[in-house]
């Protein structure tokens, strides 16, 4: 006997999500979409999603522009410097070497394409830690005293709330590429905070959606106490409910807690069909002990902050069938390929396209502002990303730029048109699913409108 009973046959209605969405199918990795056989499971207690339909590719080709790039029409006699407060150390350490490849390809291209202003940008990396420690708080300081314009990171909502008051005080723009917490929508930021990942707004009406639509009447959440977690677990609750269903159990945890015994076991004696894992790496140990109570892998939904690679930390088969939602676009090839250049070791690739889209669109509004201020930056982040003629690359960008027209960069991550306090406005979810061998695979993307 389960401990879960058998999910109902009625698939809840989508909710009205006050944004246009689009679903599309593509393959990850070069490996095919997941069978209606290997997505609904079938077996007792599980989740059965509904196997992807299609076969299109999801995000526009990003093919690389060619030709000479013209000389810039202004000059500078300090060179764009860059920070990057991404995690190598702490609980979203997994993130941190996508993030910085991403990073480094998109300062390797821009001064491969003659740099801004004349000097080609310079990049300086420093751990962000998580916020169990002081790490970031000295790494922005370190940053600040060697003359950055703007800084890239942090990965965690948590981390950059400790420090974006120190970097936009210093007249220092503040780019995170995986920010996710409504929080900084209106945050008094000076007009420099910016950020390519999406508000999780948009992340949680597609989890709370998507777990309707596999079947689950009633979720249980165990969430991460931070601004990140407890944020993303509100949209997700409000989204699952406006679907017909209802949240059972909701389990919070500390950053730096170790034991987790407590909340699995309430969130198992609520019986919920779904749970939702709202973690960084602490499912590491949520998960076994989940499993060892018999709740099933297709029973589990992750999230960005914890859907990585774990074929070294669990036994094979112990994800297979679990889902997890990762804001932007599936990673296409050919990038994978750059980024593997840059780091051949790199196994996730999660924020790698929003990190390299940073980089891209700074480089962009300091040529258009033909300054390397970092209040210039600000003020020309927003004209680089929308309305003009559409580009996807620093090259072929900038050439518009200078020629005297209007660029509109579309990038790794998606169409990446600010709004007015610096989030995206529209923006790609993508759904993965893991295999056997603990590694997911893409399953489908979704388009939302915010």
């Amino acid at each position: 006997m389960t401990l879960f009973p058998q999910a109902g046959t009625r698939v809840a209605k989508l909710t009205a999500l006050g944004i246009g969405v689009a679903f599309m199918v593509t393959a990850c990795g070069g490996s095919s979409t997941p069978t209606a056989s290997e997505t609904a499971t079938g077996s007792a207690g599980g989740i059965a999603c509904p196997a992807p339909e299609g076969g299109g590719g999801a995000a526009a080709s990003q093919t690389a522009e060619s030709g000479s790039v013209p000389a810039s029409t202004g000059t500078t006699e300090t060179p764009l410097r860059l920070g990057s407060l991404l995690p190598t150390t702490g609980s979203l350490a997994f993130l941190g070497p996508p993030e910085i490849a991403g990073v480094n390809l998109g300062v390797d291209e821009v001064n491969k394409a003659g740099g801004v202003l004349g000097k080609p940008i310079e990049v300086i990396h420093r751990d962000s830690g998580d916020t169990k420690t002081d790490i970031a708080t000295q790494s922005t300081s370190a940053l600040l005293g060697q003359g950055v314009s703007a800084i890239i990171g942090a990965a965690s909502s948590g981390v950059s709330k400790t420090v974006i008051n120190q970097i936009t005080g210093a007249g220092v723009v503040h780019f995170s590429p995986a920010n996710t917490s409504p929080d900084f929508t209106t945050w008094d930021d000076k007009g420099l905070y910016w950020r390519t990942a999406p508000s999780d707004v948009l992340q949680g009406k597609v989890l709370g959606n998507y777990m309707a639509t596999c079947g689950a009447q009633t979720v249980g959440m165990i969430v991460l106490n931070d601004a990140y977690g407890t944020g993303l677990a509100s949209n997700v609750k409000s989204a699952f409910e406006a679907a017909g269903g209802q949240v059972v159990a909701e389990e919070l945890f500390n950053e730096g807690d170790t034991q987790f015994s407590s909340q699995v076991d309430k969130i198992i004696a609520a019986k919920p069909d779904a749970i939702a894992l709202i973690t960084f790496d602490q499912a590491k140990s949520i998960v076994p002990l989940m499993t060892g109570k018999g709740v099933l892998p297709t029973q589990m939904f992750l999230v960005d902050g914890n859907t990585s690679d774990y074929s070294k930390d669990f036994q094979p088969g112990t994800l297979k069938g679990a889902r997890g939602t990762i804001p932007g676009t599936f990673a296409q090839e050919e990038f994978k390929k750059k980024l593997l250049a840059i780091d051949p070791a790199l196994k996730d690739y999660s924020y790698a396209g929003e990190s390299y889209d940073a980089v891209n669109l700074i480089a962009l509004a300091a040529e258009s502002a033909g300054s390397t201020k970092g209040v210039d930056i600000a003020g020309k982040l927003k004209e680089v990303s929308e309305g003009g003629e559409k580009c996807t690359s620093f090259a072929a960008c900038v050439t518009l730029i200078r020629e005297g027209k209007d660029a509109d960069y579309d990038g790794q991550s998606g169409p990446v048109t600010f709004s007015d306090a610096g989030d995206p406005t529209e923006a790609y979810i993508g759904i993965y699913e893991y295999q056997d061998d603990n590694k997911y695979t893409a399953v489908k993307e979704e388009f939302g409108k915010l």
